[in-house]
């Protein structure tokens, strides 16, 4: 980080009760101003009629005791876990609106990964431009015998327009990175929702000039993020995409392999990158910018 010029690191696996404690102690206890601590939910016991009460319970709770956000995976729901009959539990099951609630309640941010690219939708053959990517982790192929891409992402959004008060931010530009058409249709109709570019430079670095007006036009709803451990050398790809107009280049050294081709620069006004870099994470996650002294 500090080889980096990284100031503060968001980390979204903080856990919940006894293990979000611990990992507070770990990280924010012994590096103060550093790291800022998301909390989970515990998901395993989705099936309890009163689930949405204790998981928004367990959230205040977590927050309490140092938690600055909550963090929603695609494993958690959308995609994989099932109820007891079969079905694959939806994102906007009302069940889980006290969750939502509380976060708008408490003013904290919900980091949401429900989606991945599209192309771990569609079937496995000559034509799908993840395949070496998709030989390399099979498990995140999701097809056939899952919900398509489009109904996870109506049910994100059925979310975030059912809670106004609360803050979303879709990770991967929204969970939708090949498609900014759609998100700025999102952004355009819900305040409330925001994106981070995580582990998406190299959507976004193939469609420079779209990505370029969108990166610009919403620079008050996009956050910096690299969905990977601090390393100095991805990090400096990340400013590299951001901030020249180098064409042309590798990025799978700021995540990992991708795809077969290469992007190009944003080569974004300072204002813009102050904002995506930390402007817009001081404004929504509480605590974010604070540095204290041991």
């Amino acid at each position: 980080m500090d080889a980096a010029g990284i100031a503060q690191v968001v980390n979204l696996d903080g856990g919940w009760g006894e293990t979000l404690k611990a990992t507070v102690a770990k990280f924010e206890r012994a590096y103060p101003g550093r790291f800022l601590m998301y909390a989970r939910v515990d998901w395993t016991k989705v099936n309890d009629p009163s689930f949405g009460a204790m998981a928004a319970a367990q959230l205040e709770a977590d927050v309490k005791a140092g938690a600055h956000g909550l963090k929603i995976a695609k494993t958690d729901i959308g995609l994989t876990r099932k109820y007891p009959d079969g079905r694959v539990v939806p994102v906007d099951d009302p069940r889980f609106d006290p969750i939502w609630a509380k976060c708008g309640e408490l003013k904290i941010p919900v980091e949401i990964h429900v989606g991945d690219p599209a192309a771990f939708f569609t079937p496995l053959d000559k034509n799908n431009e993840r395949y070496e990517e998709l030989q390399d982790h099979p498990d995140w192929l999701f097809y056939p015998g899952y919900p398509p891409l489009e109904t996870i992402l109506a049910q994100l959004i059925n979310v975030v327009a059912r809670h106004p008060r609360t803050t979303f931010i879709g990770a991967h530009v929204g969970c939708y990175a090949e498609n900014l058409k759609w998100v700025s249709e999102q952004l355009d109709k819900h305040p409330n929702f925001f994106v981070s570019i995580d582990a998406r430079i190299s959507e976004l670095g193939r469609q420079p000039y779209t990505a370029r007006r969108f990166l610009i036009k919403y620079q008050d709803r996009v956050l910096f993020g690299t969905d990977t451990s601090p390393d100095a050398e991805a990090f400096r790809i990340y400013c590299q995409f951001l901030e020249s107009s180098d064409e042309y280049f590798d990025v799978a050294r700021s995540h990992h392999y991708q795809g077969r081709w290469m992007v190009c620069g944003m080569y974004l006004p300072d204002e813009v990158l102050e904002k995506i870099y930390y402007r817009n994470a001081i404004r929504l996650i509480p605590g974010a910018g604070i540095r204290k002294r041991t």
